[in-house]
């Protein structure tokens, strides 16, 4: 694999794309219940913002746009689980800014938003 992973599926392993194209296809996120290199090769698409792992559910999801460095927030339905990924930099910029403030190091962000989507409200 390139060593600079341009976020483009050209970039990309052979199997990378595969595992992409699958989660990509999926209605909702999906468990890792595989060999270890596909842990890595998921892993690898993590590390580039391409893929996303969602830790509430231990599963991954493909990332829509490109936006390393960026927090992935989501809203996962309780109802039948489907995924949506909120497209706000300014929940990022909020959460960098507090971290900053507190001096505290960010190692990792994700925020998940548990609720119930339109269709499953009553």
């Amino acid at each position: 694999m390139n060593s600079e992973m341009s976020g483009q599926p050209d970039a990309l392993s052979p199997v990378q794309s595969g595992i992409r194209e699958i989660l990509g296809s999926a209605n909702r996120p999906l468990m890792a219940v595989t060999p270890p290199t596909a842990y890595r090769n998921l892993a690898r698409l993590v590390e580039h913002g391409l893929v996303h792992r969602i830790e509430t559910l231990s599963a991954y999801v493909t990332c829509p746009r490109h936006h390393h460095g960026e927090l992935a927030a989501f809203a996962i339905c309780s109802g039948w689980d489907p995924v949506e990924e909120l497209d706000d930099p300014g929940i990022s910029r909020s959460l960098h800014a507090w971290s900053e403030a507190r001096a505290f190091r960010l190692e990792g962000t994700g925020l998940d938003l548990n609720g119930l989507c339109a269709a499953c409200s009553p």
